[in-house]
């Protein structure tokens, strides 16, 4: 009987005692750790050389076991006691003074593996939520704190906690219930209400106060005023969990900034529609995303060669700078740092819910685009434009989130979709207008650079840039002469004959007019049957057009056929390898197959080919006389158009036989001219086929170079032989003579 009943004591005392030890182990320690305050008066001792470390590590470990002797959901008497106590308020004014030494370290170590590691809610409780924001509000802003480490740690468990509950943002940026539009302290109210019965402090969140996170700014992005900011008091910088990423993202240290990118990267993914509308309109983070991106703009220093910000590959917000690069040329290290945050808000417009998406990049285009970028594009220093041209076409190459890309592109072309009109094209969007204009710029640099820049444009999976360039104006395909009702649109082959025939005699360009002169033409092959434009299941189309192409340059101004080189095979390659990238990007734009009928169309509209294609077409008309670098961009651009598989832009720009209708020009109407003006220099320079010859072996590099007169005449020729075999290869694999592509 009396082994009975000692073992029955026993049990009683091993289920009893660790609930007793541990309170009284938890408070010995937190006792032992403020009695530190009291007794020590030497403040220069680092905080790793007293008993604080180990004190806070025992009371975080008997958190930790304590939890797991109760059932879930059920608190201790030491978690009790430490929201009782307000021990983490205490902490967090510690950190702040910093005493000793160190603490702020401590303290940011406790409150991490506190909220990591106890499994029991607890952001919802005035006496930790407060605290917390406390700690957030003195995170470092000078940057290589030695706290760096330990406050992304804590500011990474914050993140998780809210991506699991994101109703916990409110606790953490102040302000009201984010689902119930009541004040905080209904959120928690059951849980206070536990503890209070077990005769703990009760733990409501505290009242609604005046918010003081955020910035007018962000609440005009949202497109609602901030309820909890009153208009007539001003707003107080104040820091917190966004600010505190923000600022361990300019991190020097490469691994704290990553790891401060991922965590607001995994904050801006709230899932809940409620919780992002709130992170937008309740905090400054539209403001510090889009801030420290003009900042890091305009630290690029103006000196920067165009040419070395061109020459920069892609660049990753996740990829670590290699300070060994940094010399590689002036400016490199603000260049990289800039596209690596642009990276990151790229990436960051994909990832993040589609609310906080569209107001970082509704921010971005004010700030950015429209703010500092439209007025060094439209300056009139030379310098200032070739920097900024080039600083935007490396802008364009690094988006590709579809939020960022509509507002580049809004930015750069405006919203209209009607048909240009010659008088209007400076009315319509002034940056667009000055743009194109840039294309035929007194600077052979400036044009140059803006035709790189919308060659980069083009390549974007955005229908709106090719709709806006071109084809708004192709619509009702006013460029076909109208015949009457019921006639076909083309015209038989007596009727081409004839007009024809017509056109030749009227055009002084033509060696019709020189009678004599024997050079060897190529005549356009007549069609044998009347037909719409581009049907692709002709098989004789498709080859008549190629051989159009490839006939334009008389021989005597033909060089390959003397040069070792891979055939026309090479271009038709490459063509069918820009045609299938540029199909893929369009795939989701649903183009009609076919033209758009005739009969539908207005037959008064007059026909314009919109400013885009006539300053490239005026620029076509001058190849014989611009530079080799210039001609070969401003081909490269019109191949480009000519690659989108659209009706319109493979008529208007591919089809020789088009029956234009009066004062309208055509890609192959312009080729035509340019042909004639090429055929009266030739019998003005003597051994015209030798020095071409000789000049194409130079940019081959198989002979060294040399200048020599009618150099440009001789650059362009070259160039025009290429871009023909370009348009005929890109003719020829847009429809195959086999069958359709």
């Amino acid at each position: 009987m009396f082994s009975r009943l000692g073992a029955f004591l026993q049990r009683a005392v091993e289920t009893q005692e660790p609930s007793i030890d541990l309170l009284e182990a938890f408070t010995e320690h937190w006792k032992g750790l403020t009695h530190y305050y009291l007794e020590t008066t030497d403040e220069n001792t680092p905080v790793k050389e007293t008993d604080i470390p180990w004190r806070l590590k025992q009371m975080l470990d008997i958190l930790v076991y304590e939890e797991k002797q109760h059932p879930a959901g059920e608190t201790g008497p030491c978690l009790e006691y430490l929201l009782q106590h307000k021990i983490l308020e205490t902490l967090s004014t510690l950190g702040k003074a910093e005493y000793p030494p160190g603490m702020r370290q401590q303290v940011f170590l406790f409150f991490s593996r506190v909220l990591g590691q106890v499994q029991h809610p607890l952001l919802h409780y005035l006496n930790v939520h407060r605290p917390v924001q406390k700690l957030l509000q003195f995170g470092s802003d000078a940057l290589g704190s030695a706290s760096e480490k330990e406050e992304v740690q804590f500011a990474a468990v914050l993140c998780a906690k809210i991506k699991q509950d994101p109703a916990l943002l409110t606790y953490i940026l102040e302000g009201k219930n984010l689902l119930t539009g009541s004040p905080q302290g209904d959120a928690g109210s059951s849980q206070d209400e536990s503890l209070a019965t077990n005769g703990a402090l009760t733990a409501s969140p505290e009242p609604d106060r005046e918010s003081s996170v955020g910035d007018a700014p962000c609440a005009s992005l949202a497109g609602k005023p901030k309820n909890s900011v009153s208009s007539s008091s001003p707003l107080r910088k104040e820091n917190n969990l966004i600010t505190s990423l923000i600022n361990l993202c300019k991190s020097q240290k490469s691994r704290i900034a990553l790891k401060a990118q991922e965590n607001l990267l995994l904050l801006m993914s709230v899932a809940q529609q409620a919780a992002a509308t709130y992170l937008v309109q309740n905090s400054a983070l539209c403001c510090l995303v889009t801030d420290h991106l003009c900042d890091l703009y305009s630290a690029v220093p103006t000196s920067a060669d165009p040419a070395d910000i061109l020459s920069l590959e892609r660049v990753s917000w996740r990829l670590q700078n290699n300070s060994a690069d940094e010399a590689s040329f002036p400016g490199k290290g603000s260049l990289d740092a800039f596209f690596s945050w642009l990276d990151y808000c790229d990436h960051l417009m994909r990832e993040a819910h589609p609310v906080v998406a569209d107001a970082v990049t509704e921010a971005i285009g004010e700030k950015l685009f429209q703010g500092i970028l439209q007025p060094q594009l439209l300056q009139m220093s030379e310098l200032g434009i070739l920097t900024s041209t080039a600083m935007l076409t490396a802008m364009v190459r690094q988006i590709s989130a579809p939020a960022l890309l509509r507002e580049l592109v809004t930015f750069l072309l405006g919203t209209e979709r009607q048909p240009e009109a010659i008088t209007d094209s400076a009315q319509q969007h002034l940056l667009r207008f000055q743009l194109i204009e840039h294309c035929n710029h007194l600077s052979d640099e400036i044009s140059l650079a803006t035709l790189r820049l919308f060659e980069e444009l083009l390549r974007k999976p955005h229908e709106h840039i090719v709709y806006s360039l071109v084809l708004r104006n192709l619509e009702e395909r006013s460029y076909i002469l109208r015949s009457q009702p019921g006639q076909e649109e083309r015209s038989t082959h007596e009727q081409d004959h004839c007009e024809d025939t017509l056109e030749l005699e009227e055009d002084p360009y033509f060696t019709d007019e020189f009678p004599g002169i024997g050079f060897r033409t190529c005549k356009k092959p007549m069609p044998s049957s009347p037909r719409g434009p581009a049907r692709p299941n002709e098989k004789t189309d498709v080859n008549e057009i190629v051989l159009s192409f490839l006939g334009l340059v008389p021989d005597e101004a033909k060089t390959s056929s003397y040069l070792e080189e891979a055939g026309y095979d090479t271009y038709v390659h490459d063509a069918l390898r820009l045609f299938q990238e540029c199909s893929a990007n369009i795939s989701s734009w649903h183009w009609p197959q076919a033209p758009k009928p005739l009969e539908p169309c207005d037959p008064q509209a007059a026909f314009y080919e919109g400013h885009f294609l006539k300053v490239l077409f005026d620029r076509m008309t001058r190849i014989l006389d611009q530079p080799y670098g210039l001609n070969l961009q401003m081909t490269s651009v019109l191949s480009r158009l000519a690659l989108f598989p659209h009706p319109h832009l493979h008529e208007y720009l591919l089809d020789p036989y088009l029956n234009l209708a009066p004062g309208c020009r055509t890609l192959f109407s312009v080729l035509i001219r340019v042909i004639g003006d090429l055929m009266q220099r030739i019998q003005r320079v003597s051994q015209f086929s030798a020095k071409l010859l000789l000049v194409r072996r130079q940019l081959m590099g198989l002979v060294p170079e040399e200048q020599m007169d009618h150099m440009t005449l001789f650059q362009g020729v070259v160039v025009l032989e290429e871009f023909c075999k370009e348009l005929a290869a890109i003719a020829f694999v847009k429809f195959p003579p086999e069958g359709p592509a």
